[in-house]
């Protein structure tokens, strides 16, 4: 885990850097892989600004947040970093759970689709003539048998 932060047009406090250093470094228990991090502390005319790039593996995900107060900035920007991991955790795992058969792919042999069983269900109504209901028959819009 890799962590580097910087200053700009501020002194640097070292509680500052510890609290930042200590908050990023819990993001690492959501990623399955070695976390690098760039925290850019900022001062913008009188707002504190918090940025942050967070890269792990594949993932690379940024958050920016300006209040009064420092600290406050970064417990922002740290839980719209927690919510962007948690959703790409959470596509990651839904598209591992659906596995490989889905409405559109085709299925293994021995295996049968959702459109297959739909289809075959159509077919068997189909067949059986009691299950038709009969259908009132409907004029088109603004045509009139009248010639």
């Amino acid at each position: 885990m890799n962590i580097s932060i910087t200053f700009r047009h501020m002194d640097a406090s070292e509680a500052i850097k510890e609290y930042a250093r200590d908050k990023v470094s819990k993001l690492q228990k959501f990623l399955r892989q070695p976390m690098t991090a760039k925290v850019t502390l900022s001062l913008d005319k009188l707002q504190h600004v918090a940025e942050t790039q967070v890269s792990s593996g594949g993932a690379h995900l940024e958050a920016k947040e300006v209040s009064d107060d420092m600290y406050a900035s970064i417990d922002r920007v740290i839980d719209k970093l927690e919510r962007q991991i948690r959703g790409t955790k959470g596509v990651a795992q839904s598209k591992m759970r659906r596995g490989s058969v889905t409405l559109r792919t085709t299925p293994a042999e021995g295996e049968s689709s959702v459109l297959d069983e739909r289809e075959a269900e159509s077919e068997a109504s189909d067949e059986s003539p009691a299950l038709k209901a009969k259908q009132p028959a409907m004029r088109a819009a603004g045509k009139s048998s009248k010639t």
